[in-house]
């Protein structure tokens, strides 16, 4: 980290996903370790954490007056087999899959956003990133906006200090 921000002008990206927006952090003290697993609401979970992160991340580096950027960046809807794991297959028949060719992009598409927020002259820490198309599932890369509870100051502090608790590392203290 220290070379990280020590770097003028250097990016740390995260990558994060539509997903984020079926995520809750209702059970932080917990990290839902308790309950019973659900595939696409630990995954939505996961990604609404990686919103956080980087927002909270970039506001440390803004206390610290680094001259370093976090910015988060999602794919829209690409056509990488993801889905096919995460719900088992479900929606992703042959009889589907012409309906599905309207609604994804390309993977090399889908990494536009990520490759965007990695070399973006213009860009800011704090940014996120996506497609500019219908429901951000497929499209040119623009700044987009997550859902509100991934700029919740408070849960990102503390999902900042439980992740710290649970894994043992401590960033930018």
């Amino acid at each position: 980290m220290e070379q990280i921000t020590n770097t003028p002008g250097s990016r740390i990206v995260n990558v994060s996903s539509l997903a984020h927006r079926w995520g809750d952090m209702d059970q932080l003290p917990d990290a839902g370790l308790d309950e019973p697993y659900k595939k696409v609401k630990a995954y939505g979970r996961s990604k609404l954490a990686n919103l956080l992160f980087t927002f909270e991340l970039q506001r440390r580096f803004a206390v610290m007056g680094a001259d370093t950027m976090a910015i988060a960046a999602h794919p829209g809807s690409a056509g990488t087999g993801l889905a096919n794991h995460l719900l088992d297959g479900r929606y992703t028949s042959k009889l589907q899959a012409p309906f599905k060719a309207l609604l994804t992009q390309p993977a090399e598409a889908g990494a536009l956003p990520t490759l965007r927020a990695a070399t973006d002259p213009g860009a800011f820490g704090g940014q996120y990133y996506g497609p500019d198309g219908m429901g951000e599932q497929r499209g040119a890369p623009v700044i987009v906006a997550a859902k509100p509870e991934a700029y919740d100051l408070t849960l990102a502090s503390d999902l900042w200090s439980q992740s710290e608790r649970l894994t043992g590392v401590s960033y930018l203290n």
